[in-house]
């Protein structure tokens, strides 16, 4: 089985969003966070949400052109990633976090959609390789 050129690309779409995300949290994370509307900002814990960012969207362009195994281990990590960060931005927007984090829910959810839509479409067909699991 092939990997989808639409697969790759999401891969470098995903690298530029995270990328774009993860730079200014690492670097200002205070400053970012006010422009976003967050009035209290712990920047170890930004910083660290900046680093995940930064490493799961480098991963992304880094593999951008490897097999599919590896696109399915990396379609697991960010189905895992994605479905719990979409957790944590509903329990914090209805705890009163700020309205940008709506649009943070938005790319999550919809990241989510693409990630698990192509986890689906590359699962193994054949009997033997079923029995091994995508995550």
């Amino acid at each position: 089985m092939d990997v989808p050129a639409s697969l790759r690309r999401w891969f470098v779409i995903h690298f530029a969003v995270d990328l774009a995300f993860a730079v200014p949290l690492i670097l200002v994370p205070a400053y970012t966070m006010h422009l976003l509307g967050w009035t209290t900002v712990e920047p170890v814990a930004t910083r660290l949400v900046g680093a995940a960012l930064a490493a799961i969207g480098l991963q992304s362009l880094l593999g951008r052109h490897h097999s599919v195994e590896a696109f399915r281990t990396m379609l697991g990590l960010k189905c895992l990633w994605s479905g719990v960060a979409i957790v944590g931005l509903a329990l914090s927007l209805a705890e009163g976090a700020p309205p940008f984090a709506w649009a943070l829910l938005g790319i999550f959810i919809a990241f989510a959609m693409v990630w698990n839509y192509y986890r689906l479409r590359l699962r193994p067909r054949h009997p033997a390789a079923a029995r091994q699991r995508v995550w």
